[in-house]
């Protein structure tokens, strides 16, 4: 059985930061920089703001809706796969989510919103820091044409004030591996790893609380480093018994990486799996 996937609703998550960004991106465009004051400033930083309280306020609505609804496929899929229902859509109208599960998905929820609320904080950080920076710039080059007598701002300070606005909403956020991201970039892959992981700990949860304590690695002819788990068999719970690896020991490096598509499916016993 092949595992829910998600780009639809992600897709939707990563348009809104997308707008939200263009917004920015033109409020700060706006900007008169060969005039800057400190009411330009504080004006441009009140608006956008607002456009980043609202994409806090549309981000924290989607996770509410659609981590959920990853954990309830995933308890799904295990209902299937251990034979208590025969499809998803049978399995989806007996779901109920176990104890494990009720607060994996409060933790799930809470976790993602805490990581999509860092990138609009990074993003307002470095907008604020870039505004004061352009606004000081403009008003020491306003003061040097001044006592110059020069009529108009030099054209390279304004390429560059310019430039520097623009990388204002270059970086969302830098990763534990000192990437940098595009904020939708960065969103994109969370909530894609985000939505796969709670499906497939779901499934595990689930799977644990009905007496299956294995697990099959999907497959998918992967390239990466994910190739040499596709059709292992792991347990599910440390103490299982069996010579098979401990799936919560498995490096996430190799598997279940950010943007893995990989899922589990769970199984009573390993003995009664073919070879292939």
């Amino acid at each position: 059985m092949i595992a829910p996937t998600y780009d639809y609703s992600v897709d939707l998550l990563v348009r809104t930061y997308k707008t939200a960004i263009l917004a920015i991106s033109n409020e700060l465009s706006r900007l008169d920089l060969s005039a800057m004051s400190r009411a330009n400033s504080r004006a441009a930083l009140a608006e956008v703001a607002a456009i980043l309280r609202g994409l806090n306020t549309e981000s924290a609505a989607w996770v509410d809706r659609y981590i959920p609804l990853a954990a309830t496929d995933g308890v799904a899929l295990a209902i299937v796969q251990l034979g208590a229902a025969e499809t998803l859509e049978e399995a989806r109208k007996i779901v109920k989510f176990n104890r494990i599960n009720r607060e994996f998905v409060a933790s799930a929820v809470a976790d993602t919103q805490a990581e999509l609320l860092a990138v609009t904080n990074n993003v307002s950080r470095r907008v604020k820091q870039v505004i004061r920076q352009v606004t000081a710039d403009s008003m020491r080059a306003n003061l040097t044409r001044g006592i110059n007598g020069n009529g108009t701002l030099n054209a390279d300070i304004l390429q560059r004030m310019k430039k520097t606005l623009g990388s204002a909403i270059d970086t969302g956020i830098v990763d534990a591996a000192s990437r940098r991201w595009r904020p939708e970039k960065y969103v994109e892959m969370l909530t894609r790893t985000k939505m796969a992981a709670t499906q497939r700990e779901s499934t595990i949860n689930e799977a644990v609380g009905r007496g299956a304590y294995y697990g099959v690695i999907s497959k998918h002819n992967a390239v990466d480093k994910c190739r040499g788990y596709e059709g292992m068999i792991v347990k599910l719970t440390p103490d299982a018994p069996g010579n098979y690896r401990y799936i919560g020991d498995l490096p996430r490096g190799s598997i279940f990486h950010p943007n893995c598509r990989h899922s589990v499916t769970a199984i009573r016993d390993p003995k009664l799996l073919t070879a292939e």
